[in-house]
């Protein structure tokens, strides 16, 4: 048998050094990677769709026939856009993909070509061995998902659902990572859920006059007034089964005991005693609302007639209603507001035979892994993909040395990942999706 692990940190390399930066201006031009993509499909024999939403915004979807033709399809997906990076904040140049001490560095290393990369190892590898998955695999790397995915994921769900047929389920980015818990407990957590996006508008109106004189209807103070409620308010508890299975599994592994239904549960007080594990859920034990920018005004002594502000809030599945009626009461009778971009919160099912099987793959590879289910406090491609009933999972398998802060380099500077991790990673991807099903 072929070892794709030796394939795939060079892919990952020559992805990096395509530079895709998204800085949400719709000038990304994701096609060049598409190009490579295709081409290392074409090259293996799989062939490969390559489509562009618009010039240059292109996205890739190949099918890889399984075994049993009668079992659901599976999705595996990922972007081909980053975040911007600034050359001269870095130690190594962001597009270079150069590898030191076995460290693969560049843009898009862990977000998310590291996994992009990972897909063509494993695709590869069956058809050098003459191999097949169980179930039918669809490949899809996508552009803008660093933005709003209307040239991505958004697009293919609307004007090609056609590829995606029979997929009833799907992985993509962030989840099955090492996360090292303190006294050599590892924990992998899959992510089974997603907070929903909630990006807000909100316009204050006031009467315009010279800055000078009173006005007691200045629409700059009713936005900050508002703007002010929402950075100070404390949002309640709101355990979802996933954020409870979570919190169950971590303290079952850690050794601290959690029980959700007792009268006296204290989130707060458990996320204490989790310790270093208390970042997998403390950001999605709640909904959230952040200011993010003001717009207001011209000149100094110029009250403006209206003021705008703009809030990141991100809500959990089943709270809508309760967020909604929050905001507006926040926001104030002389606010409006309004989504400025949304998406739905999702849940995938923590006990399905699924979910078993990463908890497996992954438990080959690593006997001592404690794989727990996390919801993840933003969003993904699998928003767009769950319009088509596909039930989406974040599994993009990494075993990275203790020490390593995976969390603080997605779309932070010095995006690096161990070159061994991404052997492990197509290890352990190749083993899920040749098992499940």
């Amino acid at each position: 048998m072929a070892d794709p692990t030796s394939d795939v940190a060079n892919l990952a390399a020559q992805l990096i050094r395509i530079d895709t930066s998204n800085a949400g201006d719709g000038g990304c031009r994701e096609r060049p990677a598409a190009e490579y993509v295709a081409e290392r499909l074409d090259d293996a024999g799989i062939e490969p769709t390559l489509i562009e939403s618009s010039p240059g915004r292109a996205n890739v979807v190949a099918r890889v026939p399984g075994t049993d033709p009668d079992r659901d399809a599976m999705l595996v997906h990922g972007h081909l856009d980053v975040v911007p990076a600034e050359p001269a904040d870095w130690q190594v140049h962001p597009f270079a993909g150069d590898v030191h001490d076995g460290v693969l560095w560049g843009r898009g290393a862990v977000d998310m070509k590291g996994m992009d990369a990972m897909m063509l190892a494993v695709a590869r590898g069956w058809m050098r061995d003459g191999r097949r998955p169980r179930r039918d695999v669809v490949l899809a790397f996508t552009a803008d998902e660093e933005a709003s995915a209307e040239y991505g994921s958004d697009w293919l769900v609307r004007k090609h659902a056609d590829l995606f047929e029979g997929c009833t389920e799907g992985i993509s980015e962030s989840g099955a990572y090492t996360f090292h818990a303190g006294d050599g407990v590892r924990l992998y957590p899959v992510a089974a859920g997603e907070r929903g996006t909630a990006w807000m508008r909100l316009t204050a109106h006031g009467r315009a006059g010279h800055g000078s004189k009173v006005n007691t209807d200045n629409a700059v103070g009713a936005l900050a007034a508002a703007l002010a409620r929402f950075d100070a308010h404390e949002w309640p508890v709101r355990l979802t089964p996933t954020v409870r299975a979570a919190l169950e599994r971590i303290g079952a592994a850690l050794g601290v005991p959690v029980d959700p239904d007792d009268p006296g549960f204290d989130a707060d007080a458990v996320l204490r005693r989790l310790g270093p594990a208390r970042q997998l859920v403390d950001a999605t034990l709640r909904n959230s609302t952040n200011p993010t920018i003001m717009q207001a005004g011209y000149k100094l002594n110029v009250i403006p007639q209206t003021a705008t502000g703009f809030v990141d809030g991100r809500m959990l599945p089943g709270t809508q209603a309760e967020f909604e009626a929050t905001v507006t009461e926040l926001a104030g009778p002389r606010v409006d507001w309004e989504y400025e971009h949304s998406e739905v919160p999702l849940s995938a099912d923590v006990e399905s035979p699924t979910f078993a099987a990463m908890a497996d793959a992954l438990g080959a590879e690593d006997t001592d892994a404690h794989v727990v289910p996390v919801c993840m406090s933003g969003g993904t491609d699998a928003k767009q993909f769950s319009r088509l009933g596909i039930t989406g999972y974040g599994f993009a398998p990494l075993q990275l040395p203790p020490g390593f802060d995976y969390g603080a380099l997605f779309h932070g500077v010095d995006e690096r990942v161990p070159v061994d991790a991404l052997d492990f990673g197509v290890r352990v991807l190749d083993r899920f999706l040749t098992t499940a099903g």
